[in-house]
C-alpha cells in the first residue's frame, strides 16, 4: 500500500475514533444584536456523554452580571446535556459572553465567546404614552384610617407599654419601700428570731447578734440611715446629729446596741428577763417607727396627722 494512501486511511481512522468515543461541545446564541430589554437565548449542548458528570457554573450564574436572567433551564440524560439560558440586557453598549469552561468527566472544554450589541430602538422625540391616564382619587378619613391604622395602633400600644412599665417601677418601688411594709417585714423577722428560742436556751450571743442585725437593716430602710455599715458608737452619734429618730427610740437603740456589744465580746452575761425586755423594746420601737415616719411625711406636706397604724400587722 502506498505511503500516501496509508496516511489518509490512518487520518480517517483517527477522525472516526474521535467522533465515536469523545464528547462534542457546541454553543449557540440566537441574536447578536438586541434592543433594550429584548430577550435572547444562549444554548450549550454536549453530546456523547456516556453517563459522565458535567461540571459547569450553577443555575442563574452562567453569564456576566450585565445579563439579566429570565430563565435558566438544564436538561441532562445519559448521552446529552442541554443548557438553555434566556436573558435580557437593559444597558446600551457591547457586552461579551466569555469562554465558558465545562468539565466533562476528567476533561475540560471551552465554549466560543460571543459579543452582543444592545441598542436603544426608541427615536429622539418619540412620545411615550401611558396605557391608562392617571386618575386622581380623593381620600376621606376612613381611607386614611385604613392606610395608617396599623401604625397608629402600634404607636398607641408602645405608649401604653411604656406608661405601664413606668407605673410598675414607680408604684411598685414605692409600695415595697413604704414604712408600713418595712415595719411588717421587720416584725416577721423578729417573730422568726423568737421562734429560735435563743432566750429560753440562754444562747445570748447569737440572740444579740441577730437582734442587732435585724435592727440595723430596719433603721437603714426605714430612716435612710447607713446603720448596716456604721459601728455602734458612730451610729449613735449619727442618730443624735440627724434627729431622724425620736429621742425615745434613740434611747432604746443606744441601750440595746451598747449592751449587745458587751455580750458579743463576752464582757457581760444578760439574764433571760433582760433578753426578753430588749426583744420587746425593739419590737415596740419598730411598731412606733411607722407612725413617726408617716407623721413626718404628712407634716412636710402640710396634711393633718389623722392616720393611724391600722395597716401594721400585730405579732
Amino acid at each position: 500500500m502506498p505511503y500516501r494512501s496509508f496516511k489518509i486511511l490512518f487520518s480517517f481512522f483517527i477522525l472516526f475514533f474521535s467522533l465515536g468515543f469523545s464528547q462534542t461541545l457546541s454553543s449557540n446564541l440566537d441574536k447578536t444584536t438586541l434592543a433594550l430589554g429584548e430577550v435572547a437565548v444562549y444554548k450549550i449542548q454536549i453530546l456523547d456523554l456516556d453517563g459522565k458528570d458535567v461540571q459547569i457554573a450553577p443555575r442563574n450564574e452562567l453569564l456576566p452580571f450585565h445579563f439579566e436572567m429570565v430563565n435558566d433551564s438544564i436538561a441532562k440524560q445519559k448521552d446529552i446535556y442541554l443548557r438553555s439560558v434566556k436573558f435580557a440586557i437593559f444597558q446600551e453598549g457591547k457586552f461579551k459572553i466569555p469562554e465558558i469552561e465545562v468539565k466533562v468527566g476528567g476533561k475540560i472544554f471551552k465554549t466560543i465567546p460571543y459579543e452582543v450589541e444592545v441598542i436603544n430602538t426608541a427615536k429622539k422625540g418619540d412620545q411615550i404614552n401611558d396605557i391608562m391616564k392617571n386618575k386622581e382619587v380623593e381620600l376621606n378619613v376612613k381611607d386614611y384610617w385604613d392606610l395608617y391604622k396599623f401604625y397608629v395602633l402600634v404607636t398607641l400600644l408602645i405608649i401604653a407599654i411604656i406608661i405601664l412599665i413606668i407605673g410598675i417601677i414607680k408604684w411598685g418601688r414605692k409600695s415595697k419601700s413604704s414604712p408600713a411594709v418595712t415595719t411588717n417585714e421587720t416584725l416577721k423577722d423578729l417573730d422568726k428570731l423568737k421562734k429560735k428560742k435563743y432566750i429560753e436556751n440562754q444562747n445570748f450571743r447569737a440572740f444579740y447578734v441577730e437582734l442587732m442585725d435585724i435592727t440595723r437593716r430596719f433603721i437603714t430602710r426605714q430612716y435612710q440611715i447607713p446603720a448596716d455599715v456604721l459601728l455602734t458608737d458612730d451610729l449613735i452619734d449619727y442618730m443624735k446629729n440627724t434627729n431622724a429618730i425620736s429621742q425615745e427610740n434613740e434611747k432604746v437603740v443606744e441601750d440595746i446596741f451598747l449592751r449587745g456589744d458587751l455580750v458579743k465580746f463576752a464582757k457581760t452575761i444578760p439574764s433571760q428577763e433582760l433578753m426578753t425586755k430588749d426583744f420587746d423594746e425593739i419590737r415596740d420601737f419598730v411598731r412606733r417607727s411607722t407612725k413617726d415616719v408617716e407623721a413626718e411625711h404628712l407634716r412636710s406636706m402640710n396634711i393633718p396627722e389623722s392616720q393611724d397604724n391600722s395597716n401594721i400587722r400585730k405579732f
